[in-house]
C-alpha cells in the first residue's frame, strides 16, 4: 500500500467504507493464498501495509468497523483435503509494530489498560518471531494425539500423521505434564535443508520451492505421510491452547516447562522489565539473524504474567498482552519490462507490474501490484524504468521508486487505459475513487464471469463442480442448452438439457457420473441458508460477515428485501422518518453505507429481475434463533457510562464480549442493561426514560458472578 495514496486523513466516510470494502477483499484473498495455498503472492511488507492502512482507517471511522473487517480474522479456511479440528481454545494472530515508537505505545496501552503507575515495571517475555507454520499439538496422559494447523483460527487441518514425523516433536512427553496439554509452536525448516530439498528437487525435476516456510508448509500438509517423514523439518514451541492444569504462572516459566517435557524452545528468549532493553535485545537478534540457519521476521514480545494476560485478554483478532515487533523489508532494483491491466468481479482495472526476474533475500520474484493509476502517476513509472523493490519474506515485492538516472530515452509516461481490456467498455473513476472500474456490468466477461465464480464459491452457494474452468466453459457456450449468464441459469441448467439434442455428458471433459454429479450438486442448493443466499449475491460491501449479520436481524430473506424496497419509497433512503430506513441502518455492524448498498440493489429494477428469476429456483432458508447461553447477559445490548471505578472502560467491554453480550456506546430501544457509574449523564437518563434496567458497577459483578 503506498503513501501516495489519500491519506486516511482526508477521507469521508463513504470513502473510508469503501476503501475498507476493498481491502477486507483484498487481505481475505491474501490470507487464502498465504494459510490455505501456501502460496502468498504479495511480500510481507505489502500485506502488513495493506493491514496497517485498514486499521488507521478503523481507527478513524470506528462506526464502519466490518464483520469480515482483517483485524477480525485469523488465517483462513481449512482446505477440503484434511479432516477439521476444532480447537478448544482460538489459535489466534499478533498485532503487529514496526518502529521503536510502536512497541513504546505498546508498553503504553498495556499500563493505562491495567491502570499502573508511569514506573510500575511490566515483565515482559521477548523471542524471535519464526517464520513457519503454526501448529497446535494436543497431548493427553502424556500421549500426542492430535496435530493441527491454524486454519481460520477457530478450526484447523488435522496432521497428526504428519506430526508424528518431525523428530522435535514427542509422540509421548517427559516429566510430569497435565493430563491435558495443548502446545503450540512453529514448524520450520533450517537453511541448509532447505537447499537441499531444493537440490534434489531440481535433480529429480520436482517442485522447486520459493523459500522455507513454503516448504515447511507444503511439507506439512501432505496427504502422503511419506513425503512429510521424508523432509527435515523442526518445531519451536512456545504457546499453548487448552491445559487442565497450570504448570506455572509465567510465559517464562511454561516454556521451561515446556523444554522439561521434551520439546525445543528457542535459546534467545528473555525476559525484560524496561522498554530500552526489549529494544536493544530485538537489534542484537536482528544483528544475528544471518547467522541463525533458520528464518525469523521479527522479535515477539508477550506479557510474562498469565494473570496480567487473563486480564488484559483480546480484541478482535489478537492478545492485548503480545506484539511482533518486524524487521524492516529487504530490497533490491529491476527492470520493469511491462504493465498488464486486471479487471475483478466488481469492474475494478488493477495495474500489475511485469519485472525482470531477480533474487531477493533467495527468492526469484517476477511481478508487483501497483495498485491504481495514482499510484503509477505519483511515482511516474514507465515501463522499461529501473525500479527499486522490497520484499520480507515473500513472493512478490513492492515498488519503492524509480532511479531515474537509469531510465531509457525512449521511455515514455503511462497512459493509464480508460476503457475495459476485456470487453472494450468505458472506464470511468468516480469522484473521490482511488480506482477505475469497467462500465459493462454483465456484458464484460471478466465481471460476469467472476460474479458468478463468487455465486458458486465456498462462503456462497458452494456448488460442488462448478469451479473456474467449468464457469468459463458454460460462460463462452453458445449452445443455449449449455450457455450460464446469470445465477438462474444454474438451476434451469438440468431442465434444458433434458430438452436438447446437445448433451453435456457427451461433451470432452464431462462424462455421465459427473453431470449427474453436477445436477445433483446443484439440486441440493435449490434450498439453502439465508447469509448463503444473500453473499452470493454479491452485493458491495455485504460479504459473509455482513450477509451474516442481516440474516441474524432479519431472519428471513422476504423480511430483508421487504426492508430494502421500501427504505427507497416514499420518503427515500436516509429519510430519519422511514422506519425501514432506520431499521437497516441500526443493524448491529451495518451502518449508512452498507445499509445504503442494500437499498441500491433492491432498487434497481435489473437486480430485482435477476433476484426473481433466481427465487423461482432457489428458497433461502430461514435463519435459526441463536439459543442463549448460561452467561446472564449473553445475547443483551449493554452500555456502560459514567465513571468506572474497578475496571478500566476496555477491561469492563471486554468482560462483557467475553459473556456473550455486545456492548454499545449510545443507549436506544433495543438496550437490555445499562451499567451506570459515578457522573453518568445524558445516557442515564434516557434509559430511565425508556425504562431500560439500570445497575451499579458493584451490580454488574454480582450479576455475572451468578
Amino acid at each position: 500500500m503506498s503513501d501516495k495514496l489519500k491519506s486516511v486523513e482526508a477521507l469521508d466516510e463513504i470513502e473510508a467504507a469503501e476503501e475498507l470494502a476493498r481491502l477486507a477483499l483484498e487481505i481475505s484473498g491474501h490470507d487464502e493464498r498465504y494459510y490455505a495455498e501456501d502460496a502468498p503472492t504479495v511480500s510481507d511488507a505489502e500485506y502488513d501495509a495493506l493491514r496497517r492502512r485498514n486499521l488507521a482507517i478503523e481507527q478513524r471511522f470506528p462506526a464502519l468497523v466490518r464483520e469480515d473487517s482483517p483485524s477480525r480474522k485469523v488465517g483462513a479456511a481449512v482446505s477440503a483435503k484434511f479432516a477439521k479440528v476444532a480447537h478448544a481454545v482460538p489459535m489466534l494472530s499478533l498485532d503487529n509494530a514496526f518502529s521503536d515508537q510502536d512497541v513504546r505505545e505498546f508498553v503504553e496501552r498495556i499500563r493505562r489498560f491495567l491502570r499502573l503507575a508511569p514506573h510500575q515495571p511490566v515483565p515482559i517475555t521477548a523471542e524471535p518471531k519464526i517464520d513457519g507454520l503454526s501448529l497446535s499439538l494436543r497431548y493427553e496422559s502424556g500421549r500426542l494425539v492430535s496435530a493441527a494447523t491454524r486454519g481460520d483460527g477457530a478450526v484447523g487441518e488435522n496432521v497428526t500423521a504428519n506430526a508424528r514425523t518431525i523428530t522435535d516433536i514427542p509422540n509421548v512427553l517427559s516429566g510430569d505434564a497435565p493430563d491435558i496439554l495443548e502446545v503450540r509452536g512453529e514448524v520450520y525448516m533450517s537453511h541448509a535443508d532447505f537447499a537441499e530439498l531444493n537440490r534434489r528437487n531440481a535433480a529429480a525435476e520436482k517442485q522447486i520451492f520459493a523459500n522455507p516456510r513454503n516448504a515447511a508448509a507444503g511439507s506439512l500438509r501432505q496427504l502422503d505421510t511419506s513425503i512429510t517423514a521424508s523432509r527435515p523439518l523442526r518445531f519451536f514451541a512456545y504457546a499453548w491452547g487448552e491445559v487442565s492444569k497450570m504448570p506455572a504462572d509465567t510465559q517464562m516459566g511454561m516454556v521451561a516447562a515446556f523444554a522439561s517435557y521434551g520439546f525445543k524452545t528457542n535459546p534467545l528468549m528473555r525476559l525484560f522489565d524496561n522498554v530500552d532493553d526489549m529494544l536493544a535485545h530485538y537489534r542484537a537478534v536482528e544483528e544475528q539473524r544471518a547467522t541463525l540457519g533458520y528464518d525469523i521476521d521479527g522479535v515477539v514480545y508477550k506479557v510474562d504474567s498469565l494473570e496480567l494476560q487473563s486480564r488484559l485478554g483480546f480484541v478482535s483478532r489478537s492478545p492485548r498482552w503480545a506484539i511482533a515487533h518486524k524487521f524492516p523489508a529487504e530490497k533490491a532494483s529491476t527492470v520493469l519490462t511491462g504493465i498488464d491491466i486486471q479487471v475483478g468481479r466488481t469492474g475494478a482495472l488493477t495495474p500489475v507490474a511485469r519485472l525482470a526476474p531477480v533474487t531477493v533475500g533467495g527468492v526469484v520474484v517476477t511481478n508487483a501490484t501497483l495498485h491504481n493509476e495514482d499510484y503509477i502517476k505519483s511515482l511516474d513509472i514507465r515501463v522499461g524504468d529501473t525500479v527499486r523493490i522490497q520484499r520480507a519474506g515473500d513472493v512478490i515485492p513492492q515498488v519503492l521508486g524509480v532511479e531515474l538516472d537509469k531510465r531509457p530515452a525512449d521511455a515514455a509516461p503511462y497512459e493509464f487505459p480508460h476503457t475495459c481490456p476485456v470487453c472494450g467498455s468505458h472506464a470511468v473513476r468516480e469522484d473521490g475513487e482511488a480506482v477505475r472500474r469497467c462500465t459493462g456490468g454483465l456484458i464484460c466477461k471478466a465481471q460476469a464471469v467472476e460474479r458468478l465464480r463468487h455465486f458458486v464459491s465456498r462462503g456462497a452457494f458452494d456448488i460442488e463442480g462448478l469451479g473456474e474452468k467449468q464457469i468459463e466453459f458454460f460462460f463462452n457456450a453458445e449452445d443455449p442448452a449449455l450457455s450460464i449468464h446469470s445465477p438462474a441459469d444454474i438451476f434451469t441448467l438440468r431442465k434444458r438439457q433434458a430438452e436438447s439434442l446437445t448433451k453435456l455428458e457427451n461433451i470432452e471433459g464431462f462424462g455421465t457420473t459427473s453431470v449427474r454429479k453436477l445436477f445433483d450438486a446443484i439440486d441440493d442448493r435449490r434450498t439453502i441458508d439465508f447469509w448463503r443466499f444473500l453473499h452470493g449475491l454479491g452485493l458491495r460491501h455485504v460479504g459473509e460477515t455482513n450477509s451474516k449479520r442481516l440474516a441474524r436481524h432479519f431472519i428471513g430473506f422476504a423480511a430483508l428485501r421487504e426492508a430494502g424496497e421500501q427504505a427507497v419509497a416514499p420518503q427515500g433512503k436516509g429519510d430519519p422518518g422511514n422506519a425501514a430506513w432506520q431499521e437497516l441502518r441500526s443493524v448491529s455492524g451495518i451502518g449508512d453505507v452498507v445499509a445504503e448498498a442494500v437499498v441500491d440493489f433492491f432498487g434497481e429494477e435489473h437486480n430485482r429481475e435477476v433476484l426473481n428469476a433466481l427465487l423461482a429456483e432457489v428458497t433461502p432458508r430461514d435463519e435459526e434463533r441463536i439459543a442463549a447461553s448460561s452467561s446472564p447477559v449473553a445475547g443483551k445490548t449493554v452500555v456502560f457510562t459514567g465513571s468506572l471505578e474497578k475496571m478500566s472502560r476496555d477491561e469492563a467491554k471486554a468482560m462483557a464480549e467475553k459473556l456473550g453480550a455486545k456492548v454499545s456506546g449510545s443507549v436506544s430501544k433495543k438496550t437490555d442493561l445499562v451499567v451506570a457509574g459515578p457522573g453518568a449523564g445524558s445516557k442515564l437518563k434516557l434509559a430511565t426514560e425508556l425504562g431500560i434496567e439500570v445497575i451499579t458497577e458493584d451490580q454488574w459483578f454480582e450479576r455475572v458472578a451468578g
